[in-house]
């Protein structure tokens, strides 16, 4: 390379540097700031996830402290003291506070609770129809078979996760009213659904033999099936 081409190609580095550094003193905040929300967005991230793991723990050992409780007055008292961080958290919660509601006697106090959880619409809904569905059992004393037959019936609609559990109970308030053929034909169609699980399917064959009746097997499917030697 001659001197002239050695001069000309350091001019052009020269010229390069220079614009390099004019960019950088016009642009170089733009990478100081992406750096920036950079780390403080892993740093918010991470300081969000100490919490939720804080209060997971602090709603943790609230609730094992409150069972710990010799008392059901006791421990529901205690359960009432401890503060959930969400709603799911606050749907545990109260299903075990209406756990500890109920063995206290207080059946009016544990299905308020559980319509608490019901009424919450920021919960999915399979917490609502749950707590829709336990409310519904605990204070069944204290409701007319009618009040009963009505929130059963909603729950038994097409799609509920419920469905099959709330056609049990309607079975058995059928049997209540002395309505045989009424019970007979909801627990046939429970044991003939083919999302019946082995446990209910059970207890309808159990229902429907001490009701007298002969149940029909030919029609059974579902993962239950094998176990009703069909």
């Amino acid at each position: 390379m001659s001197d002239t081409d050695s001069f000309i190609e350091e001019v052009n580095d020269e010229v390069r540097r220079d614009k390099l550094f004019a960019a950088l003193r016009k642009y170089g905040w733009i990478g100081v700031v992406a750096v920036l929300l950079l780390v403080g967005g892993v740093g918010y991230s991470e300081n969000n996830k100490r919490i939720a793991r804080g209060q997971a723990e602090a709603l943790g050992d609230g609730m094992m402290n409150a069972l710990e409780l010799n008392e059901a007055d006791a421990r529901v008292a205690a359960l009432q003291t401890v503060e959930a961080g969400d709603p799911a958290a606050g749907a545990v919660l109260a299903f075990m506070t209406a756990a500890q509601q109920t063995d206290a006697g207080d059946a009016a106090g544990a299905a308020e609770t559980l319509q608490t959880v019901a009424n919450t619409n920021e919960l999915p809904l399979i917490y609502r129809q749950i707590a829709t569905f336990k409310a519904l059992g605990v204070n069944a004393a204290n409701l007319s078979l009618e009040e009963r037959a009505n929130g059963y019936s909603e729950l038994a609609q097409p799609g509920n996760a419920l469905r099959l559990l709330a056609e049990e109970q309607l079975a058995f308030i059928d049997i209540e009213q002395s309505n045989t053929d009424s019970a007979t034909a909801r627990l046939q169609a429970i044991l003939d659904d083919s999302e019946v699980t082995a446990d209910l399917q059970q207890r309808v064959l159990q229902v429907m033999v001490a009701l007298g009746v002969e149940p029909d097997l030919s029609q059974v499917t579902g993962p239950a099936a094998a176990g009703t030697g069909n």
